[in-house]
C-alpha cells in the first residue's frame, strides 16, 4: 500500500515538474520573441530617422542656438554666465527634447504601424519601450554630447564637463520616458504640440531641478553623487512605469 502511495506521489511530482518546466519554457520563448520584436522596432525607427535628417537636426540646432546666443542677451561676463549656466542648459535641453516628441508616434499612427503593433500579438509595452529608446538615442545622447560645448560657452571649466555630460545623459532618459507618455496620450489630437507641452513639462520638473543642481555642483567642483542618484532613481522609475502607461494610452487612442 505504501509503495502504491509513494509511486502515485512520485508521478504527481513528476507531472507537476514537467508542467512547470513547460510553463517556464513558454514564458522564456514569449520573452525572447518580445525582445526580438523590440529590437527590430528599434532598428526600424533608427533607419527611418536617418532618412529624415531635418527632424534630427532641429532639436540639436535649437539647443545650440539657445545656449550659445544666451550670453549675447545677458552679459559676456563669465561670473554672471556661470551663475545662470545650469538653468540655461537644462531648460534648453528640456525644450529641445520636447521638439522631437511630437514625431514619436505620429507617423506610425498615420501609416497604420501602431495598429499593426497592437494586433501583432507581441508585447506592446516592449515595442513602446523600443520606440522611446530610439527617441533617446536620437535626441538625448546627441544633447549630452553637445552639452560640453554649450557649457564652455557659458563659462564652465573643462573639469566640470564629465559631470555635466553624466547629468544630461541620465536626465535625458527620464525626459524621453515622460515624453512618451504625453505623446501617447495626445496621439489622436490634431496639432497636439501645445497640449503635449502642458502634459509633459510639469512631470519633468524634478528632472529639471535635480539636473540643474548636479550641473551646478559640477561647475563648482563639489561632489554631485546625490543629485545624480536621484536622477538615476527617476530613470529607473520611468523605465518601470512609462512603457506600460504609453502602451495603455496607445491602445485607448487606437480604439
Amino acid at each position: 500500500m505504501s509503495s502504491r502511495v509513494s509511486s502515485a506521489t512520485g508521478s504527481v511530482a513528476t507531472r507537476a515538474a514537467a508542467e512547470q518546466g513547460a510553463a517556464s519554457a513558454t514564458v522564456a520563448a514569449e520573452t525572447a520573441a518580445a525582445l526580438r520584436a523590440a529590437r527590430l522596432a528599434l532598428l526600424r525607427d533608427l533607419q527611418l530617422a536617418f532618412r529624415k535628417r531635418s527632424q534630427l537636426v532641429q532639436p540639436l540646432a535649437f539647443f545650440a542656438l539657445v545656449t550659445m546666443l544666451f550670453p549675447l542677451a545677458v552679459s559676456p561676463e563669465l561670473s554672471r554666465l556661470r551663475a545662470i549656466a545650469p538653468g540655461v542648459l537644462w531648460v534648453a535641453a528640456l525644450l529641445a527634447s520636447l521638439l522631437a516628441l511630437e514625431f514619436l508616434f505620429r507617423d506610425d499612427a498615420h501609416d497604420g504601424t501602431l495598429e499593426q503593433y497592437a494586433l501583432s500579438g507581441q508585447s506592446l509595452t516592449w515595442l513602446m519601450f523600443a520606440k522611446t529608446a530610439a527617441h533617446w538615442l536620437l535626441t538625448g545622447v546627441p544633447l549630452a554630447l553637445m552639452a560640453p560645448l554649450a557649457a564652455l560657452s557659458l563659462g564652465a571649466s573643462p573639469a566640470a564637463l564629465p559631470g555635466i555630460v553624466a547629468s544630461v545623459t541620465v536626465g535625458s532618459v527620464t525626459l524621453s520616458l515622460i515624453g512618451s507618455i504625453g505623446a501617447a496620450l495626445t496621439l489622436g489630437i490634431k496639432r497636439s504640440g501645445a497640449l503635449l507641452s502642458l502634459l509633459t513639462l510639469p512631470l519633468s520638473l524634478p528632472v529639471l531641478i535635480f539636473g540643474a543642481r548636479a550641473t551646478e555642483l559640477a561647475m563648482h567642483g563639489a561632489p554631485l553623487a546625490a543629485p545624480l542618484e536621484l536622477l538615476a532613481a527617476l530613470a529607473v522609475l520611468g523605465v518601470t512605469l512609462a512603457p506600460l502607461a504609453a502602451a495603455a494610452a496607445v491602445r485607448i487612442s487606437l480604439e
